[in-house]
């Protein structure tokens, strides 16, 4: 049982050295002595959640009346009226100082260790243990074996080596000169570009291999051999760069002596200390919609490394964004000054042009001619051709804070509801579907009642890859025995934790989840009492799906009948279920459709309102919810309130004292076609890049070059950037302060813990002086002021203040009051609907617009990898990032790449009707023929040069998820 869990319980007492302390069922006695007061030395245990207690290093023994032999702490559960000595214990204390004593013995010197603070150096130091004593009492007994490679050079004794210079073997072996050689080496492993291995520090705790196996579940790191040739391993005893390893670091935040380390900590002679940054922030990740707590460790105002903190969506887990892809926010090509465009230079993508030396294409300038220049520009266009001729891209990677004041400088100082963000790209069809099915666009549950659930459905997405950490407790509750049914037209790495896969035909979604229905409709597997209830239009479903049978969907959707009706049934008749969907789902042409359905499929069989069920459109980046609740939309205010809406309106109008526009407002996509009709004729973008993430790229480019004022802020000169008539240099999510609310509905605080470099500025701090010379009366200073404001208009707001924000870190909304700790499930008893229930909506099965024919026979899907993010303008500079992903990448299925007539690593050419990218083509055994899928991060083949832009007519989202193309071998270059 949870420490948690055991809380709730009434407690009992027990007698720890002489005094009378409390302790609850489920505990262990470390954790009593740590309630109490102290902290019980030890190696092998980790205080964080999802660490099982080992009890192999026995260094936090203790002694119990009554008992002939000493009990491991981490292990010994508490029992009433025990009496245990542990300060008090001479037998315990001997015990772990002998332990200690032990293996230091073979520790390198610590002068030489590669952590000098490491945890075990630490409790040496409690414990007041010499090594150089330790040593004399116990020489060294640890001795790794290596014999000469073919080609290699054999490492001189004790001295680092690099893990390829030679070959490691559990018994002496021969070389290739026929000499013995058993030699004490310091194991330094420099292969991995962002991990540092010394197995001489090693202990064999074991914290490592549980770090992969059980807690991040990746089930890499092992250990092999026996006795004192006992050791770590990568996979079959690669070298950790050439494992399977996925870099997400929580083998080095586990480890207790060094021997493994982030590289930034590590010097040329293999030495570090994790003790030498200067000062400690906690924050949150900023990267996609999981919203991971992390502590920066910083050192000469730079970010030296991370760790994860035990945040309720993560529980002290990251993935390799989050642990070491921050060094983006000292990258050379940082903005650091306002830029405005040079007379004359034409508005392109030049591709000579380097980011990192723009002043070939603009100036620099003050600010306060920058801004003045900016604002200027808008207020003349505005005067010219009205507030409708002014539109404004905010940003899901900012705060929430930031969020609130953009989409009010548009609503307020341009005068129109054109405003909008990635949200429009990612997840606004399903958001339309749950507005309308149950009047709320966010999750009805967080991801972690997955752990709660008998059944999980997991389509249009790919956790381990998207939401890395999410992923993670996926893994560990289908090894508890959840019962996970992919759906998907690709295969993932989930995959092998599934207990059943459904691989359909791309843009069949609806043929599937209609016949899905059909089954539980025919054979009466629905909660009629539920659905009487708590719902509303049942009979029409029941009308729509009727000839829908599996049989009849099978060839259309390309999943054999039975695997329909036994998908069906067992998220049926589970008792309780969930349903997690991604952007497979939603973009698409009928992305609102297939949520529907998914929506249709929670509400016939009852699997919302309890632990373990619920529906949960994983988001994407760190702030898409929050941005979408602050009301970064164009056809609704904050918190989803319509703008046609009269009394909504006057509510705002009186908080902003103005008038408001009461017509929506153009969404992404829609702006940029107003853009070439001669409508919106200036753009205010704050931290988006659409010249690389709109569909049909070229068409978006030319757009943004056809604006007559173009104002964009940013972290760096992007693809968007370059067609800007001013640049203002922005603030990276280190160097803020802000909350961001996260895809479980939990509202977080992020903290400012790097300074500002050169005369960049907070990005509110920015948009309030565009507003103020817009001639709006903005004088926040600092904020937590926006927050007050925005507590103001959102209701989803109450009970979350700031000041409880910096006292907690996190609170879930809905929250019932100041001291409760918000709604992890929602919609118990009813819906936020006008009648208070759910509606179901039945929806036909409709083509994509752009089937595949005899000269475009392949389907093209777009989407993000686990090493790079969105448009890869931070993740491409992270120097680790990009050293583990490089090159653009098009992933192929092995049958795919025989009928090309390629090989691997060789380059591919992708056409569709809008253009053609060429890059290297990859074998992923996952991919089904006659299907290619391609990041979107890559610039120099940028794949939304190819897709669809053809529009949800309800979440007016484009295909991503669909297009048309050919595939070719890439003429040779010459």
């Amino acid at each position: 049982m949870s420490q948690k869990t055991a809380l709730n319980e009434q407690p009992f007492t027990l007698t720890l050295d002489g005094e009378q302390v409390s302790a609850y069922r489920g505990e262990t006695l470390w954790q009593v002595a740590k309630r109490a007061g102290e902290t019980i030395p030890h190696l092998c245990f980790k205080e964080t959640s999802g660490y099982r207690a080992d009890g192999n290093c026995r260094a936090c023994m203790v002694e119990i009346e009554g008992e002939r032999v000493l009990a491991a702490s981490c292990l010994r559960e508490a029992q009433p009226d025990m009496v245990v000595r542990s300060l008090t214990s001479e037998r315990a204390r001997e015990a772990r100082e002998g332990v200690l004593e032990l293996l230091l013995a073979d520790q390198p010197d610590r002068e030489r260790s590669p952590d000098r603070s490491s945890h075990l150096w630490a409790m040496a130091d409690a414990l007041a243990v010499d090594a150089t004593r330790a040593r004399a009492r116990y020489p060294r007994r640890r001795m790794q074996t290596v014999h000469h490679a073919p080609g290699k050079r054999l490492p001189t004794p004790g001295t680092p080596f690099v893990a390829e210079d030679v070959t490691r073997e559990s018994t002496p072996t021969t070389d290739d000169e026929g000499i013995q050689e058993a030699i004490v080496v310091a194991g330094h492993d420099a292969s991995h570009p962002a991990m540092r291995v010394n197995l001489d520090a090693c202990i064999d705790c074991n914290l490592c291999v549980r770090a992969c196996r059980e807690v991040q579940v990746n089930d890499v790191i092992g250990l092999a051999y026996r006795g004192a040739a006992s050791k770590v391993v990568f996979d079959f005893d690669d070298p950790m760069g050439d494992s399977t390893c996925v870099a997400c670091g929580e083998c080095v935040q586990a480890c207790p002596t060094g021997a493994l380390m982030p590289a930034t900590l590590i010097d040329a002679d293999g030495c570090g200390d994790s003790a030498s940054a200067e000062q400690q922030v906690d924050s949150v990740c900023p990267y996609c919609g999981v919203g991971c707590q992390l502590r920066y460790h910083i050192k000469d105002d730079a970010i030296l490394f991370v760790e994860g903190r035990d945040g309720p969506a993560n529980q002290g887990r990251l993935c390799v964004k989050g642990r070491f892809g921050f060094d983006y926010v000292r990258h050379p090509a940082r903005l650091t000054r306002p830029l405005v465009r040079r007379a004359g230079v034409a508005k392109a993508l030049d591709p000579a042009f380097d980011p990192a030396n723009p002043l070939t294409h603009f100036r620099e300038a003050s600010w306060e001619e920058a801004l003045d220049l900016a604002a200027d520009g808008l207020m003349q266009l505005k005067q010219a051709h009205g507030p409708n001729g002014l539109a404004g891209f905010g940003s899901a990677k900012c705060s929430n804070e930031e969020a609130w004041l953009f989409q009010k400088l548009v609503r307020t100082g341009f005068g129109s509801n054109h405003v909008d963000h990635c949200t429009r790209l990612c997840h606004a069809s399903s958001v339309a579907a749950l507005m309308e099915c149950i009047g709320s666009g966010a999750v009805t549950a967080s991801f972690m009642q997955a752990l709660e659930a008998d059944v999980v459905i997991l389509t249009g997405c790919n956790p381990a890859v998207n939401h890395p950490v999410a992923a993670t407790f996926f893994k560990q509750a289908a090894k508890q025995g959840t019962r996970f049914i992919i759906i998907d037209p690709r295969g993932q790495a989930m995959g092998a934790y599934a207990h059943r896969v459904l691989r359909f035909h791309p843009g069949t979604d609806v043929s599937l989840f209609n016949a899905m229905l059909n089954v539980i409709v025919e054979e009466q597997l629905y909660d009629a009492d539920y659905i009487a209830a708590h719902t509303e239009g049942f009979e029409r479903l029941k009308t729509q799906v009727r000839g829908q049978t599996p049989e009849a969907m099978a060839s259309h959707c390309g999943v054999d009948a039975d695997e329909i009706r036994a998908a069906a049934r067992e998220f049926a008749l589970a008792d309780k279920a969930m349903i997690f969907w991604g952007m497979g789902i939603s973009q698409h042409t009928h992305g609102t459709d297939n949520a529907r359905c998914l929506i249709s499929l929670a509400l016939a069989c009852g699997q919302t309102g309890r632990l373990g069920t619920g529906l949960h459109p994983l988001r994407g980046q760190n702030n898409v919810q929050g941005a979408s609740d602050a009301g970064l939309i164009p056809m609704v205010l904050p918190d989803y309130q319509p703008v046609t809406d009269a009394q909504v309106r006057a509510a705002f109008e009186e908080l902003w004292s103005t008038k408001l526009d009461a017509e929506p407002g153009l969404t992404v996509v829609e702006i940029m076609e107003a853009i070439h009709a001669g409508q919106i004729r200036g753009m205010y973008i704050l931290g988006e890049n659409p010249a690389m993430s709109d569909p049909d790229l070229e068409h978006a480019r030319a757009a943004l070059a056809k604006l007559e004022h173009l104002v964009v802020q940013d972290l760096f000169v992007t693809e968007t950037a370059q067609y800007a008539d001013v640049i203002l240099p922005a603030s990276s999510w280190p160097e803020k302060d802000g909350t961001v609310t996260n895809t479980n509905r939990q509202v977080q605080l992020g903290r400012q813990a790097l300074s500002l470099p050169g005369e960049s500025r907070p990005d509110w701090w920015i948009i309030q002086q565009i507003a103020q010379r817009c001639g709006l009366p903005w004088d926040y200073q600092h904020p937590r002021e926006v927050f007050a404001e925005m507590q103001q208009g959102m209701p989803s707001l109450n009970h979350i203040s700031w000041e409880r924000l910096e006292r907690e870190g996190s609170v879930t909304y809905p929250c019932p009051a100041d001291d409760a700790p918000g709604e992890d499930v929602v919609f118990s008893d009813t819906f936020p609907t006008a009648s208070g229930k759910a509606s179901f909506s039945p929806v036909r099965p409709l083509p994509p617009d752009e089937p595949v024919d005899r000269h475009y026979p392949t389907v093209l899907s777009t989407g993000r990898q686990l090493e790079h993010w969105h448009t890869g303008s931070m993740t491409r500079r992270a120097l680790v990032l990009d050293a583990l992903e490089p090159e653009a990448v098009a992933m192929l299925s092995p049958g795919e790449i025989r009928r090309l007539g390629m090989q691997a690593g060789e380059r591919l050419t992708i056409t569709t009707r809008r253009g053609e990218i060429t890059l290297v083509a990859r074998v992923d055994e996952g991919m089904p023929n006659g299907m290619v899928f391609v990041p979107f991060c890559y610039a120099e083949a940028a794949v939304n040069l190819l897709t669809n832009p053809a529009l949800d007519p309800y979440g007016k989202i484009p295909e991503f998820k669909y297009a048309a193309c050919r595939l070719s071998p890439a003429a040779p270059s010459h």
